[in-house]
């Protein structure tokens, strides 16, 4: 793009010299009658036609090479790098295409890893239950058997407690006063036996 700008601003410049010639020209032309209609204002039109394209091939040939072949090195390079990016961009898709391929393959893969997984984790659920089953069902056992235990020895005492109190129910109403002073003479008969 900076090659263009000594060429603009040649350019412009030489279409402001030629419309600021041209302008007391055109400003007379009002006056008086059309001097392009004469042998003279023919010529001026080819001498005027000659200059304004003989300067701007002057220009396009002196400084239009330089920027055409620059500009050609830009297309260029743009082209090369263009077919690179398409070679990048075909080899993506092409790697994209075999993925894509091979994804039904993969998936399934995965699925029968998936279900291989699942069933071993059922099974591993089902061992696991199993084992806490068991667990629950010593540990319920034995919490039978403490409370069976416990149950009979509470019975064993209250029937004991029951026994002391029937006894002692029984031996009230038999026991009279005579009775009770046999038994404390017997008493201590088998103390006195005892200090000899």
């Amino acid at each position: 793009m900076k090659s263009w700008r000594p060429v603009l601003t040649m350019l412009a410049n030489t279409w402001a010299i030629i419309f600021l010639c041209t302008l007391p020209a055109l400003a007379a032309e009002a006056a008086e009658p059309d001097p392009a209609d004469s042998t003279t204002g023919l010529i001026f039109r080819w001498l005027n036609f000659l200059i304004v394209f003989g300067g701007a091939g002057y220009l396009i040939a002196k400084h239009g090479g330089a920027f055409f072949r620059g500009n050609a090195k830009a297309i260029a390079a743009s082209i090369t790098e263009a077919q690179t990016a398409k070679a990048e961009a075909d080899r993506e898709l092409h790697t994209t295409q075999e993925k894509i391929a091979h994804l039904d393959r993969e998936v399934a893969q995965m699925r029968e890893a998936a279900r291989r997984e699942s069933e071993a984790e059922a099974e591993r659920l089902r061992v696991s239950g199993q084992t806490e089953i068991q667990k629950i069902n010593i540990a319920a056992s034995s919490e039978l058997k403490a409370a069976e235990r416990a149950a009979q020895q509470e019975l064993r005492s209250l029937a004991a407690a029951m026994s002391v109190e029937r006894a002692a129910a029984i031996v009230k109403l038999r026991m009279n006063p005579q009775v009770r002073a046999r038994i404390l003479q017997t008493f201590l008969d088998e103390l006195g036996r005892d200090v000899n």
